[in-house]
């Protein structure tokens, strides 16, 4: 961790990790949501998850929700800025390399693009895809509802390390970031495919039940 974010983790931890909740709670909304829309503070929202649970291990329940939250909440801001300018916020932002690359994967991946990417921890640069979603004009509810599923699961699984592993859990998560890939990619791709496989099954068996159904009136008709 470089060393202006080390000294930021510090004020943190004191200002932050050790405080009651009714303090710690906003604060870590509204530091979750600066990250995730204006700001960039890289390891400073799971330094706080994986030490307010280290510190408190009862916070493993409800910790990692709030971080989500607020992540969510600066998700949508930037969605809504870039979905308002268009693809010339975007490019002002990003170069166009970059943004091609985002959105060939949200064509061929859908909700994988984004929930991806925001279970991974840093350095997998996560804006991007924020900001694309917004200037594809992806649907809103399906995105929020994509990154706060994907935080949560990132935060409660550095929440709960944390409580038997202490701070050396941002180590493991830098250290072992393919493995981590491979993992979400493996669970979300499976969880798409069976969502597909339903929802084709029940439009075959609607199908099917309509043309017994024509058939049936066809009949009817027909005496």
């Amino acid at each position: 961790m470089p060393d202006w974010l080390l000294a930021i983790a510090r004020w943190l931890e004191y200002n932050v990790i050790g405080m009651p909740l009714y303090i710690a709670a906003p604060a870590m909304v509204i530091i979750g949501a600066l990250d995730s829309s204006l700001l960039s503070l890289p390891e400073i929202n799971d330094y706080l998850v994986v030490g307010r649970c280290f510190k408190n291990p009862s916070a493993a329940f409800y910790f990692p929700l709030i971080a989500a939250t607020g992540s969510v909440i600066g998700c949508n801001l930037l969605y809504s800025i870039v979905r308002r300018g268009g693809q010339a916020v975007l490019r002002k932002r990003f170069n166009l390399q970059s943004i091609k690359r985002v959105e060939r994967a949200y064509e061929r991946f859908g909700f994988l693009a984004i929930g991806i990417p925001a279970i991974l921890p840093p350095p997998l640069p996560f804006k991007i895809f924020v900001a694309t979603a917004g200037a594809l004009e992806y649907p809103r509810w399906k995105f929020l509802l994509t990154v706060m599923i994907a935080r949560s699961f990132r935060y409660y699984v550095e929440g709960i390390l944390a409580v038997f592993y202490g701070q050396r859990v941002l180590l493991f998560l830098k250290d072992n970031g393919l493995v981590i890939l491979s993992i979400a990619g493996a669970a979300l791709l499976a969880g798409g495919l069976i969502y597909l496989f339903v929802k084709r099954r029940r439009g075959t068996i609607h199908t099917v039940e309509d043309l017994e159904e024509e058939s049936r009136a066809a009949e009817r008709t027909a005496d």
